[in-house]
């Protein structure tokens, strides 16, 4: 006598009818949590929007394949928040496309790297890993450093962020690329635009110590700076948690 099972995979209609209610499921487990999400994602009015310059260093990051090792998501487990910091709230991410919280730790996470070291650590660990921390199997990036880094097409990355929702400005996308010149150099006129546009806790400075040429290498610094430092949100439930 065939099994009910039996009776279902001798039926074109009946199995694809199953196959639809099952994968439907899931895209109900998936999909619903979107309805409520205003209610999920912590509000942070003090939230920063990247630079010009520290999403081109996110690109670059990206490009590199960093997120391939490293993770940015620090997890309630109590060994991490004690290594790490707070553990990682989802308004933090709210201005990344795509998001890296990634789950391979072949190296640190760096959730809250951001002002952890001085540049030039991080120019120095950049240009041979193995100078800061012997024991280090991360490849080594000296190029950055001896790269230009383009900035002509800037203002388009951050026209197509504003396209999927993080707040850019018109002048930010039209000043983008003369502002991603004027972080790496202080010295520069258009370095005062830079803060009036992005705030006063703006990083401006010359993140690879030559502020005469704009590296790759800055890019890549200002934005290992910046994470985990755009707002103070995770540290406001920390301490309101006691923890």
């Amino acid at each position: 006598m065939p099994t009910p099972h039996r009776k279902l995979e001798r039926s074109a209609i009946g199995f694809v009818l199953a196959i639809i209610g099952v994968a439907s499921i899931g895209g109900i487990v998936e999909i619903a949590p979107l309805f409520t999400i205003d209610g999920t994602v912590e509000a942070a009015p003090d939230m920063r929007l990247y630079t010009p310059l520290e999403l081109a260093g996110r690109n670059i990051y990206i490009r590199e394949g960093c997120y391939a090792c490293h993770s940015q998501m620090i997890r309630t487990l109590r060994d991490e928040v004690e290594r790490y910091g707070p553990y990682s709230l989802a308004v933090e991410s709210q201005y990344d496309h795509p998001m890296l919280w990634g789950s391979k730790r072949t190296g640190p996470d760096l959730a809250r790297i951001g002002g952890k070291y001085s540049d030039a650590w991080h120019v120095a660990h950049l240009i041979n890993p193995r100078d800061v921390i012997p024991e280090s199997v991360m490849p080594r990036y000296g190029w950055l450093q001896r790269n230009r880094l383009e900035v002509g097409d800037l203002g388009r990355h951050l026209a197509a962020m504003r396209a999927v929702g993080v707040p850019y400005t018109d002048a930010m996308i039209a000043n983008a690329a003369a502002d991603a010149e004027a972080q790496a150099d202080p010295t520069s006129p258009g370095a005062a635009g830079v803060s009036e546009r992005y705030g006063e806790a703006t990083n401006v400075r010359a993140f690879d110590a030559d502020p005469r040429r704009l590296s790759e290498m800055d890019a890549v610094v200002a934005y290992l700076q910046v994470l985990g430092q755009l707002t103070d949100a995770a540290h406001k439930v920390a301490a309101a948690s006691g923890k």
